[in-house]
């Protein structure tokens, strides 16, 4: 029988709009914009039932619990906190990226200006901090919460370690693969790896088990920022909601650029490096661009690259030797990675 996520995530979305009540009337407006973002609620304020989005995140730290032996509901708290704090990510970054729409809507800060967005980012972030401490509710002692706390924030460090790399790259055309993974490891696979391992944490496992759900999170990560890279420039716009060829007009550094102005360099050449200097492209531009990756085998070498870091995600998980339904999950949910469409 194919596994039934809905109690899971039914039970998140419930523990997500608990955490992000607004506490009184003087407070309702901001709540309001955070209920926005969430997808909860019309730039008004009036609820709506809109897409949940993937939850991946909190998903792999309930799976991850309850595959280790623990019980998913108790770790509930955390799974929420790691959704916020990726959620806080996601405003800040459409702020630093200019970005006016995520998944077809407006983002937050265009609708309520730079300085709101960023007070709302600041308060997503705070109450993903302020979800850790109702883990001692649940019966968990003050260390292990202090544990996931110092962990969730260790991880907050490293997003902002990664996407202070990512802006630095913009207008950069000498960004090595080696930069490139030091910035991923940060911006994505720092939060999926911490989800994993706090999940195992939660669930009482040893910590060698811990760390290695940690492993399995983090090779997970990679390998879904690295299909990232090639659905912005290869997915299907009616599927990923973007239009083609995204991060090439927004000539993003991502490993399929990176790869082949590495391998140009190699023959002397400079034809990709010259258009990707182009500040606006045309789509004449843009189709030569595409052909210069094609020339240069970069959808085949990202998508081997992702490939290996499943495989790494999978050998770390099989490792713990676990069968229960939830870690068929998490296998099934690995599996899946590089060849989703959006």
């Amino acid at each position: 029988m194919a596994f039934d996520p809905s109690p899971y995530l039914d039970a998140l979305e419930e523990e997500l709009r608990v955490i992000v009540a607004a506490p009184g009337a003087a407070q309702a407006p901001l709540y309001d914009m955070l209920r926005y973002h969430m997808g909860w609620a019309t730039p008004e304020g009036v609820p709506i039932h809109g897409a949940r989005g993937k939850r991946l995140r909190p998903l792999l730290c309930l799976l991850a619990c309850e595959a280790v032996g623990g019980a998913w509901r108790r770790a509930l708290p955390a799974a929420a906190a790691l959704e916020l704090t990726h959620n806080f990510s996601l405003i800040h970054d459409d702020i630093e990226d200019d970005s006016p729409t995520r998944h077809g809507r407006p983002t937050l800060w265009t609708l309520w200006g730079l300085a709101q967005g960023i007070n709302a980012g600041d308060a997503l972030w705070t109450l993903a901090r302020l979800a850790v401490y109702r883990l001692s509710a649940q019966g968990y002692a003050s260390e292990t919460v202090l544990a996931v706390a110092r962990r969730l924030d260790e991880t907050c460090l490293a997003l902002c370690h990664g996407q202070h790399l990512d802006i630095s790259f913009e207008g950069r055309l000498d960004v090595s693969a080696s930069a490139y993974g030091q910035m991923i490891a940060g911006k994505t696979a720092a939060l999926l790896s911490t989800a994993t391992a706090v999940g195992a944490l939660l669930g009482g496992a040893a910590p060698a088990v811990v760390e290695a759900m940690g492993r399995f999170g983090h090779a997970l990560g990679l390998a879904f920022q690295m299909t990232d890279d090639l659905l912005g420039i290869w997915g299907d716009p009616a599927v990923t909601g973007k239009s083609a060829a995204s991060d090439l007009l927004a000539r993003k550094m991502t490993l399929p650029v990176i790869h082949a102005l590495a391998w140009e360099q190699s023959r002397g050449e400079d034809e990709l490096r010259r258009m990707y200097a182009d500040a606006t492209p045309g789509q004449d531009t843009l189709a030569a661009i595409l052909a210069r990756l094609e020339a240069a085998g970069a959808h085949d070498y990202v998508h081997g690259q992702a490939q290996a870091h499943q495989t790494a995600a999978l050998a770390a998980l099989h490792g713990l030797g676990l069968t229960n339904a939830a870690a068929q999950e998490l296998e099934r949910l690995a599996s899946s990675i590089v060849e989703r469409e959006r």
